[in-house]
């Protein structure tokens, strides 16, 4: 099996693009009345994988603030993400995952910390609970960084070893800092003009645009090693200092850079497939 992890925080429903994906369907099976196993009964289930469909997306995030914008936005994103390519590369989608390695940011309102050792447990647990039910490959999108990213690496490794299977993690936002570029002429941050466009995409009322008071609502992340606070100073912090605070909150640019993270994602999850099939290695 092999598994895929992506990084990410709802989305608005997006329309699947049929697109043929490993294994193939045939073309006399009728499209999916739904790609949610929240939503499937076993006997249905049973039917598809892996038959049908090998695939699962996993998504993974958090709760913490997040500026003007809300507290699960680190939920909010991969679950969008996941539903707009579920079909596009053949797939289901696995219950989310809500709650992470917060870190600190926990201290403020609403936020939730799970230490870094339960949430490993927890999350070896489902993935191993998914190769048992029949998936050979597991993407894991990410909507929460820190500490985090790289147990999720590491647990879907172990996973990928144990079991013979392809894993996979994908942080969103690192992912797509090109895009971000592109579109808003400079980096991001969290909370910053990214996600907060990103999370402005999926739902615009998940935003407060009434709430943002100014660039003093912001802090730059520290150098490695430079300093530490918790609760960290600000609930926005920037990737690069001077650049990346949450003021355009322009809707086309929000839809756009939406569209073009989708597509960066589900362009990734499937040049990975393909060059997985050509080695081989399923």
């Amino acid at each position: 099996m092999r598994i895929l992890t992506v990084t990410l925080a709802l989305v608005p429903v997006v329309a699947f693009a049929a697109v043929a994906f490993a294994p193939v369907a045939s073309a006399a099976e009728p499209k999916l009345a739904t790609r949610e196993m929240n939503d499937l009964n076993w006997m249905e289930f049973r039917k598809l994988v892996p038959a049908r469909i090998d695939t699962v997306l996993v998504t993974v995030g958090t709760m913490e603030p997040h500026g003007v914008i809300n507290n699960g936005a680190d939920n909010t994103a991969p679950v969008a993400i996941a539903r707009a390519l579920a079909e596009e590369v053949n797939a289901l989608v696995a219950p989310h995952i809500p709650y992470g390695v917060t870190g600190a940011m926990a201290p403020y309102p609403g936020a939730l910390h799970i230490p870094d050792e339960a949430f490993r447990g927890y999350v070896r647990a489902v993935l191993d609970g998914m190769v048992k039910n029949g998936f050979r490959r597991i993407v894991v999108l990410n909507g929460h960084g820190g500490p985090q990213t790289a147990i999720l690496d590491a647990v879907t490794r172990e996973v990928a070893f144990a079991h013979g299977v392809e894993t996979m993690v994908i942080n969103w936002w690192a992912l797509c800092s090109d895009v971000t570029q592109e579109i808003f002429g400079e980096d991001g941050g969290h909370a910053g003009i990214n996600e907060t466009a990103f999370v402005q995409a999926i739902n615009p009322k998940l935003v407060h645009k009434e709430l943002y008071t100014g660039k003093e609502m912001a802090t730059a992340n520290p150098a490695p090693g430079a300093w530490s606070a918790t609760p960290f100073p600000s609930s926005i912090t920037l990737y690069k200092p001077g650049q990346g605070w949450p003021t355009d909150f322009d809707q086309k640019k929000a839809d756009e850079y939406y569209k073009r993270v989708v597509a960066k994602v589900g362009a990734l999850i499937k040049d990975t497939v393909k060059k997985w099939n050509a080695a081989g290695l399923k």
